[in-house]
């Protein structure tokens, strides 16, 4: 299939399975979010006690294995890793503190765009603004160095810890925490959720389709091949809102959503800054450590830890707004961000005009 076709079919159809995995069970503008379900794993496996945020996710488990498993009949997996594996754990880290303080990763952000939440689209300035930092920074020779080719059993991890958590919420040990209020109490029967991470994952590992990607491109070659994916994403989702009657244009009243307009900026500017850093936002870093790359593996154990750590320090925000100490963690997060992006550029100056990454820019989207 034509390149263009199919990242816009990989968007339409994300869109459409964004909607009605909400209509299957899912909370409203809930149906995919990276950030949020890894939040609720960390619930779900008693990293954190907030009781209405525990839920192990089946999409989680489906995005992995289904790019794991289209990797391998494609030739694609390979084992590799080395590349700043401790400063991809702490930018993935940095990446949850950001989306939860705007609450929902960059794809959350297009679902309750195009189901009206207009706080989404101060958030879509934020993350805009933070690629277009990002940029800055690649110009000027930003880089986490190479990878390295590992054995093969380093690469079967993540896939292993997809399986393990699929167990666990099959199986439902007595030590596993499920939410009985709130968001993770709504969910959409487990083999549907499966069955749709599964055609994420496969879809996004053909397509590369990258919510950060489709952006940075625009932005530094020119080039919108991936934003026809995004752009795809979100007119599906809106028609498919639209259908579902879940369409409500405002500010207020917005389910699992606050109001506060600079703090949705902040968050979501740090989790643009970071992604263009890490290479990928976060479903693209679980799609690249299911394709064998251990150190997007290490971005996601960096991305669950950080959601135990907003929860169990409550800097998490809520639909009641963003708590103080959350304000605080999320300025320090922007800090370490350029801190690091500064200390890893390899020249002074920026580069005027590219059609191409300087070398050892981060891996592909």
């Amino acid at each position: 299939m034509d390149e263009k076709k199919l990242i816009a079919l990989s968007g339409a159809v994300i869109g459409m399975l964004g909607v009605l995995l909400v209509f299957l069970g899912n909370a409203r503008n809930y149906g995919i979010c990276v950030a949020c379900f890894i939040r609720d794993i960390a619930g779900g496996l008693g990293l954190h006690r907030a009781e209405v945020v525990q839920y192990i996710r089946p999409e989680v488990s489906g995005f992995i294995l289904g790019a794991f498993i289209i990797a391998l009949l494609a030739g694609e997996f390979r084992a590799r890793g080395g590349s700043s594996p401790l400063l991809r754990f702490i930018l993935g880290f940095i990446v949850i503190v950001g989306a939860l303080i705007f609450l929902g990763c960059p794809l959350r952000m297009v679902l309750r765009l195009a189901a009206g939440d207009l706080n989404a689209l101060v958030g879509l300035g934020g993350f805009t603004a933070g690629i277009y930092i990002g940029i800055i920074f690649l110009r000027r020779g930003f880089s986490l160095g190479r990878n390295y080719s590992m054995g093969s059993s380093n690469g079967y991890v993540l896939p292993a810890i997809a399986i393990i958590l699929l167990l666990l919420v099959i199986i439902r040990p007595s030590f596993i925490f499920f939410s009985e209020s709130g968001p993770g109490s709504l969910f959409a029967p487990i083999f549907l959720s499966l069955l749709a991470g599964l055609v994420v994952g496969a879809l996004v590992q053909r397509s590369r389709l990258c919510m950060a990607g489709g952006i940075r491109d625009l932005f530094l070659i020119k080039d919108p091949h991936l934003f026809y994916g995004t752009l795809a994403l979100f007119l599906a989702a809106l028609v498919s809102s639209l259908a579902f009657g879940y369409f409500q244009l405002g500010f207020l009243d917005q389910p699992i959503a606050h109001t506060d307009g600079a703090w949705n900026f902040i968050g979501m500017l740090v989790v643009g800054l970071g992604s263009v850093l890490l290479g990928g936002c976060p479903l693209r870093q679980i799609i690249m450590g299911s394709e064998g790359d251990t150190d997007a593996g290490l971005t996601f154990l960096g991305m669950l830890t950080g959601a135990a750590f907003m929860h169990n320090f409550g800097l998490a925000a809520s639909p009641a707004g963003v708590p103080v100490n959350g304000q605080i963690a999320v300025v320090i997060s922007l800090v370490v961000l350029v801190v690091i992006a500064v200390s890893n550029c390899k020249v002074s100056m920026p580069v005027k005009s590219s059609k191409s990454f300087p070398s050892g820019t981060p891996k592909k989207f």
